[in-house]
């Protein structure tokens, strides 16, 4: 009996695209069979991160879409992670770990764990982030 496929799942913003969302994608491909990334819409980055992305959510998921790591890429429209799992059936969810051991990552693991899905953590890359790359725009504008 062959094993059961492992459905990964990766959100973010993927805002101005670097090298760290390379990395998550590119590990969280290593980690399963078939890889969704989440990109989460404008409409909840404003209202849970109060920013404005500065590449729009449908061009943002066409980007994303073209990494070669990436099976499928969709629209997140969702500020809670559960009910992407109830939208997409991932058995793997990827997160940075700079969420490993907070009352959110702890939370999401607990969530999860009622459901059969596995947390996998990656180490987050710290030298560039898309708020660094934020500001720095913001210093030219």
């Amino acid at each position: 009996m062959p094993e059961p496929r492992r459905v990964g799942y990766a959100r973010g913003a993927y805002d101005l695209f670097h090298i760290g969302h390379l990395n998550l994608l590119r590990q969280a491909r290593a980690h399963c069979d078939y890889l969704i990334a989440g990109v989460v819409s404008d409409e909840v980055l404003q209202r849970t991160k109060h920013l404005t992305p500065v590449v729009p959510e449908l061009e943002r998921v066409e980007i994303v879409r073209h990494i070669q790591y990436v099976d499928e890429a969709v629209v997140d429209a969702t500020a809670d992670a559960f009910e992407a799992w109830q939208s997409f059936g991932f058995t793997v969810y990827f997160k940075g770990d700079d969420w490993r051991g907070t009352p959110k990552g702890l939370a999401l693991e607990a969530s999860f764990s009622d459901v059969g899905v596995e947390i996998v953590y990656f180490p987050y890359t710290a030298t560039t982030s898309s708020t660094r790359l934020r500001r720095a725009l913001e210093a030219f504008g």
